[in-house]
């Protein structure tokens, strides 16, 4: 009974064009977020794993009471009141500023509008990324899980980067893929295109400057895919990374500068590695990290030295990086079993009584449920991807959850990547269904042969 209904619906999947189904998804994502958001309200509260809402919405009034990109008390990270900040991401910042600006201070007016463009580009960027890189089939699972995955629900109804991240994540490798694509049946790359991945790469960038890291490799694996075709196609990708680079460099200069007159020192555009890197790597947590400090034990505040609390935001975070690779370079070995310790934190699936009631329920039936199917996927494919585009999709997987490995690891730093693990989980459904189709259609047929004979 199982098999026939589970055939059946994989049937109507192949039958019904991929345009209904994505408005069906669409439909759903936006009902089911709003109905999230609705549900918050509109009020800031420090829900779980979304405290930085509380963050952008004070930053979001500093800037409509003409008080700029400063802080309205002693704040996160180590900022005095009335002090200039560069800890949060400008983009998200001046997002949230626009909405209170045209609709006043009510958060659940950019719940909604975040809600609502959740609903159309999440499932829509997965679908695109399932079917360029594999199938449409695996795009349309991949667009239909996205819809339900209690973390994306979650986060589109919070006030912090995640969900436009993640969106502008997937749009630059389905952008990349489309520029691999067309160098292997065209021999050439749309100038067009360049310009939609220098702006989508920028978006992501602004919204997360961690992404920075991961842009030297992309680049390089569009340089190895171009040269695996012609010499022709790696002058072609040169000239279009050429493009790309200007168009990143163009959207940071503005907060770059502004950050030297804020601090009349060189910040590229955030000031938060040196603080996540100190605080990660800390003595405090021996050689086995912890995620989030005991209420009951000393603050993150408390862990700064006390003989640099002078400086100010940009100065301290640059201290902060040189102390951390100090601590490294004492004991090296302590850095390395901690980085991974940090394995469980970043990849946690199973309920702690430490968690409230939606985290653990976000955590098990979201990448609890579904890491086998990830997991198999993404196992599965790897001999077979090394050499195909679909290589590029290994590398973030596995050079994003390093950085983080390396430096801080929570659950929500991780989404990212279960956005691409979803990708390989709709491949593990996708042949599980085939399987099932194969050994129905080889009863059904010996079924046949037994009543001729």
């Amino acid at each position: 009974m199982t098999s026939n209904l589970t055939s059946s619906l994989f049937s109507q999947l192949n039958q019904v064009k991929p345009r209904r189904w994505l408005v069906l998804f669409i439909a759903v994502a936006i009902i089911i977020r709003l109905v999230m958001s609705v549900s918050i309200g509109d009020t800031i509260d420090n829900l779980p794993g979304t405290f930085d809402e509380v963050s952008y919405d004070m930053l979001a009034q500093q800037i409509l009471s003409g008080k700029g990109l400063t802080v309205a008390e002693n704040w996160w990270p180590a900022t005095k009141a009335g002090e200039p900040t560069a800890h949060w991401s400008y983009l998200y910042t001046f997002f949230l500023t626009g909405v209170y600006a045209i609709f006043g201070h009510h958060p659940i007016a950019a719940r909604i509008i975040q809600a609502v463009l959740a609903g159309i580009f999440m499932p829509l960027v997965a679908y695109r990324v399932g079917r360029r890189y594999f199938n449409t089939n695996v795009g349309l699972v991949a667009a239909a899980i996205t819809v339900f995955y209690i973390y994306f629900i979650y986060y589109a109804a919070a006030l912090v980067t995640e969900t436009f991240y993640i969106i502008s994540a997937l749009w630059s490798l389905d952008i990349v893929g489309k520029l691999v694509d067309d160098l292997k049946t065209t021999n050439t790359v749309d100038w067009k295109d360049g310009l939609l991945l220098g702006l989508a790469l920028a978006i992501t960038i602004l919204l997360r400057q961690v992404f920075l890291i991961f842009v030297p490799i992309l680049f390089m694996w569009l340089l190895w895919q171009s040269y695996r075709c012609q010499l022709k196609s790696v002058l072609l990708m040169i000239k279009t990374l050429i493009i790309v680079t200007g168009i990143i460099v163009l959207s940071i200069i503005p907060w770059t500068i502004r950050n030297y007159k804020a601090f009349d020192t060189f910040v590229l555009l955030n000031t938060n590695a040196g603080f996540a890197f100190y605080w990660g790597n800390h003595p405090i947590h021996g050689y086995n990290f912890i995620s989030i400090l005991p209420a009951d034990g000393p603050t993150y505040f408390d862990l700064l030295p006390p003989e640099l609390l002078h400086l100010n935001e940009a100065e301290l975070d640059r201290a902060l990086l040189e102390r951390s690779v100090q601590i490294i370079k004492d004991d090296p070995l302590r850095y390395v079993i901690l980085s991974i310790s940090r394995t469980k934190d970043y990849f946690k699936f199973w309920p702690s009584p430490d968690s409230g009631l939606i985290s653990n329920v976000s955590r098990v039936f979201s990448f609890g449920l579904l890491l086998p199917f990830m997991l198999y996927g993404f196992v599965r494919h790897i001999s077979q991807s090394l050499l195909s585009k679909n290589l590029i999709l290994y590398l973030f997987v596995t050079s994003y959850s390093g950085i983080h490995l390396l430096s801080w690891a929570l659950i929500r730093y991780r989404l990212p990547v279960d956005a691409i693990l979803i990708i390989f989980a709709s491949v593990t459904v996708i042949e599980i269904v085939t399987a099932i189709q194969r050994r129905q259609f080889k009863a059904q047929g010996s079924l046949k042969v037994g009543s001729v004979r």
